[in-house]
């Protein structure tokens, strides 16, 4: 019997050990998938999930959104209150670039570390921040666009180049007619922080 007894201590050691082998494979293996990811990946679980959150900008502002859809170097949300800008139902594309920060729950945060299963980028995902400015651009939509600089500028995108846009500004809530427009401006991509449209002329 006392053998038996030996047999079964040394199975105990055995599965233990094991057991203690593949806890540590298992640990290596989260930490260097982990180590893999990227902001995008995270966005891309958010957005599927439209997580709420707040959005660090790197001109210091702080807008809590919704966020909706990642493309593929920018991200569209819809606003969730005024924040530290007055917005009312708009909805704002930000290139990711201007991220500073994403604040959120806990538990979302850490839900935004497995990563969604996806065979690929939608085509959504391909989609860059230029090309969604040009197709603004053709719909003559009225935008509120804000820079890392501290412009608030209104006005309707005339073009979108390969790296920045021709801005006809106007006032608010006027359609962009020659009369109406008070000046033109060059913008770069690389200033940009949102590009906020109204929520019912983007449907």
């Amino acid at each position: 019997m006392h053998w038996d007894r030996l047999f079964e201590d040394l199975e105990g050691q055995l599965a233990s050990g094991w057991e203690a082998e593949r806890a540590m494979l298992d640990a290596e293996s989260e930490r260097l998938r982990i180590a893999g990811l990227d902001l995008r990946a995270r966005l891309r679980v958010l957005c599927s999930a439209n997580a709420d959150a707040t959005v660090d900008l790197m001109n210091g502002r702080r807008l809590p959104v919704t966020l909706q859809t990642l493309g593929a170097d920018w991200i569209a949300v819809a606003s969730r209150g005024t924040g530290s800008v007055h917005v009312v139902s708009a909805s704002l594309l930000i290139p990711l670039h201007a991220i500073a920060g994403v604040a959120t729950d806990h538990g979302t945060l850490l839900a935004s570390l497995e990563g969604p299963a996806q065979s690929g980028p939608a085509l959504r995902e391909r989609m860059t921040f230029g090309f969604v400015l040009r197709g603004l651009a053709r719909r003559r939509v009225p935008v509120h666009v804000s820079t890392r600089q501290g412009d608030d500028l209104h006005g309707t995108i005339d073009r979108a180049a390969a790296d920045h846009l021709d801005l006809a500004a106007h006032d608010p809530g006027q359609a962009r007619f020659e009369g109406a427009v008070n000046g033109f401006r060059i913008i770069p991509f690389s200033s940009l922080i949102a590009v906020r449209a109204p929520g019912d002329q983007l449907r």
